[in-house]
């Protein structure tokens, strides 16, 4: 989830949230607008039912924030930098650049998020009963038992055993206590969040035909969204785990065809590209480093009569953390999004291009990795 719009910073941790936050906030405004308070408080004015519905949105998304924020603290004590923290409508992330050290860091990170909305559960719950002893409008009450009701659930179905939610990660840290074995704990959790989101579909799905449309639809989106992402992570934990002890030189495409800045691209396209099986070429300068990257797409959008067109002019420029050596860790570049075509990094020493590492390399290096060790490829 990448962020919309940025909120600003909690401790050196940018802030920030993705549009469909509005998305999310507008039905929880008109859920209370129109359903919860009314039912409260018939006699209360529209004007006061909203004013209440939309300051429960945003002490709602107050309350998701703080959730993640406890993560991200403890993720902190414990020596795991913080990326950042977004907001979006299934929840929050807060993106961790790191593993713990320890299952009982692991642990700690983890439980410490549903703790956090049990606490703002209790204290929406402590609101409530306290605005009701002295008074309050029905309005006002009732949006905090809301918030109150909605919290505590919030905390129950993030303990729920699969990843990618907090139960996942608790799971994955009292299994690696046991077994003493990350990956092993990390996969069983992963396998268990693609049982738990399947069986969320299949129930949403139920409950779509059978009672609900609406309550149907967000069960089984919400299912969809645990499977799809446990799955994600076990392919990542499968990448890391292949990646491991390689260096870039043992995966890269050695040699491969390139062109220079200076060079005509009706030339190139000629001499090269049309001749060569790869669809993505590095572009070098004149000193021989790298500098850029074309694709056969791009070349095959020029006009033949355009003849004062070089490669240096059609290139996508590399940044510095996309020229790397042969000796580096493969699993530097595994973070790293195809640059163009395919591309994720060009290898060089001493002014000289050396190969390439593209997503095929990495697809790859997946595939010997199982043949070696056997293992089948996540469903």
């Amino acid at each position: 989830m990448k962020q919309t719009f940025r909120l600003g910073t909690f401790r050196g941790i940018p802030v920030g949230m993705h549009w469909s936050v509005l998305v999310i906030m507008f039905l929880i405004a008109e859920i209370l607008a129109r359903s919860v308070l009314p039912a409260a408080d018939p006699g209360a004015s529209p004007g006061a039912r909203w004013t209440a519905a939309v300051l429960a949105a945003v002490l709602f998304m107050g309350s998701l924030a703080a959730h993640e924020f406890a993560h991200a603290l403890v993720a902190r004590r414990h020596g795991v930098p913080v990326g950042s923290i977004t907001l979006w409508a299934l929840g929050g992330l807060a993106e961790l650049d790191g593993e713990p050290a320890t299952a009982r860091a692991d642990l700690q990170i983890a439980g410490v998020g549903p703790l956090a909305s049990a606490a703002a559960g209790a204290v929406f719950a402590g609101a409530w009963i306290a605005g009701d002893a002295l008074g309050a409008p029905v309005v006002v009450a009732a949006s905090l038992s809301w918030l109150a009701a909605t919290n505590i659930l919030i905390a129950v179905f993030n303990l729920l055993p699969g990843a990618p939610l907090d139960g996942g990660r608790i799971l994955r840290a009292l299994l690696w206590g046991r077994r003493g074995d990350r990956a092993s704990a990390t996969r069983s959790a992963q396998r268990a969040g693609m049982v738990l989101g399947q069986t969320m579909i299949g129930a949403g799905l139920l409950v779509l035909l059978l009672w609900s449309w609406f309550n149907g639809l967000w069960l089984a989106a919400i299912g969809w969204f645990i499977s799809s992402s446990a799955r994600a992570e076990a392919r990542w934990t499968d990448m890391r785990e292949a990646a491991k002890n390689l260096r870039v030189a043992d995966i890269m495409t050695p040699d491969p065809d390139h062109g220079w800045a200076w060079q005509p691209a009706s030339a190139f396209v000629q001499d090269v590209a049309a001749r060569s099986r790869q669809t993505v070429f590095p572009v070098v300068s004149v000193s021989g480093d790298p500098v850029g990257a074309v694709t056969v797409d791009r070349l095959a959008r020029v006009p033949k009569q355009e003849t004062g067109v070089t490669l240096g002019d059609l290139s996508v420029p590399l940044g510095s953390d996309r020229i790397v050596g042969p000796e580096q860790p493969v699993d530097a570049l595994l973070q790293l999004a195809p640059v163009a075509g395919g591309l994720v990094a060009a290898v060089a020493a001493d002014h000289h291009l050396l190969g390439i590492v593209t997503t095929d390399d990495l697809q790859r290096m997946m595939r010997q990795t199982r043949l070696r060790r056997g293992s089948p490829a996540p469903i």
